[in-house]
């Protein structure tokens, strides 16, 4: 619909200040209200059958009963609504719902400031601020719960039948105890796939109260409940149990220890100033084109280090039957199972989000924050670089799987 230069010249008659365009009790603010209240009443026309100001038909029982002042919550502030009534009360208007006091996304305002990680008092300044809106504290936190819903949906969705990588990594996070009251460290684990396509998804998050192998093996099942039936590759961090859990639920998966943590893992045994030329020193390991050859560096590397930090070549050797499948792949399959981008880049957003936290009150804090960080993330573009050299890789050293 176009407006005419004449209607536009006529409602900005009086407009001489920007204020008067957009201030509090400017035109835009009034013309939205007006146009808002024109619409109520068309629909009690439609409900009723006759237009406001002409006789109702003579059968027609229900009448017109004025109107009653109804104040919303908008991105303009809050402002007052004159709703048309009907004197039998069956009237239910769809542009403002009976019980409807919040209009114009306020809801999605709010739960993308939750997401940005803003707490609750951030999120009532904020609004306050720049919408002269006055939220309570219990109205953000139903509106933030309804993600919850969601979030149960999400982690029951059904999945593909096969993915070709799939990343376990974890995070940890405060949160308080629910008997003792007292705060905690908790791992969040996340399973990031990619699919045959190239995509990374988010299979799902778990807080756990005790890692190990029966706690792995339930988030195995949990999998293969929700429809996967084979993973190619799964990249882990070295915990205890995590091989044998990953092997009993999925038996013919190619279990590799991620490389980055393992050089973590490595960094936290040396010195600040030794920490660049170790790093150097083990670079020649995992960079190796063959397992003979990486063995070799191994032990080249032990003779060099072994006097000052003798707990690191150990810690490779106790992981090598999880870190020698790495030799065998092809540079571009080692690119997205060493450097991990796939999840590192989740985990940037996961900690930019989560670093305004001192502590979750509960678990369900904890896992919509995440959840809602995993959203963004995705919109953010799924698609894994180079994937195609990949992939004909995959195709060719699982046939028979990677295409069932």
């Amino acid at each position: 619909m176009t407006i005419s230069n004449e209607l536009l010249d006529e409602l900005l008659k009086g407009c001489k200040r920007p204020e008067d365009l957009l201030g509090d009790a400017g035109l835009m603010k009034e013309l939205k209200v007006r146009l808002m209240e024109r619409m109520l009443g068309a629909e009690l026309t439609a409900h009723l059958g006759y237009e406001a100001g002409a006789e109702p038909p003579p059968e027609q029982v229900n009448r017109r009963n004025g109107t009653a002042t109804k104040r919303v919550k908008g991105s303009d502030g809050e402002v007052p609504l004159a709703v048309p009534r009907d004197r039998a009360g069956s009237f239910e208007p769809e542009l403002v719902r009976k019980g409807q006091t919040r209009i114009d996304g306020i809801d999605d305002k709010i739960i993308g400031l939750y997401a940005a990680g803003l707490s609750v008092r951030d999120i009532q300044a904020h609004l306050e601020d720049l919408y002269g809106l006055r939220v309570s504290p219990d109205l953000i936190s139903r509106v933030t719960n309804a993600v919850l819903e969601e979030v149960r949906d999400w982690q029951h969705r059904a999945l593909d039948r096969m993915y070709p990588i799939v990343i376990f990594d974890a995070l940890r996070v405060k949160i308080r105890d629910a008997d003792s009251r007292m705060v905690r460290n908790k791992a969040v684990y996340i399973a990031l796939g990619v699919t045959r396509d190239g995509e990374r998804e988010v299979l799902g998050l778990w807080i756990a109260d005790n890692e190990g192998a029966k706690f792995w093996l339930s988030v195995m099942n949990e999998l293969r409940n929700r429809g996967v039936q084979d993973i190619l590759i799964a990249v882990v961090d070295g915990l205890k149990g995590f091989p044998e859990a990953i092997t009993a639920a999925f038996p013919d998966a190619t279990v590799q220890t991620c490389i980055v943590h393992l050089i973590r893992h490595s960094m936290n045994f040396c010195s600040w100033k030794d920490r660049k030329a170790v790093a150097a020193g083990l670079r020649p390991i995992y960079e190796a084109p063959s397992a003979e050859e990486a063995a070799r560096q191994l032990d080249d590397f032990e003779e060099k280090w072994a006097g000052k930090y003798p707990s690191i070549a150990p810690a490779w050797r106790r992981a090598w039957a999880e870190v020698i499948p790495f030799f065998a792949f092809s540079a571009a399959i080692r690119k997205i199972i060493y450097t991990t981008n796939a999840v590192e880049s989740l985990n940037r957003v996961l900690r930019k989000t989560l670093k305004t936290k001192a502590a979750f009150p509960t678990e369900e804090a904890a896992t919509k924050l995440i959840f809602l960080a995993i959203r963004n993330f995705e919109k953010g573009g799924r698609a894994v670089r180079e994937w195609v050299a990949a992939r004909n890789q995959l195709a060719i050293m699982f046939a028979g799987r990677f295409d069932a």
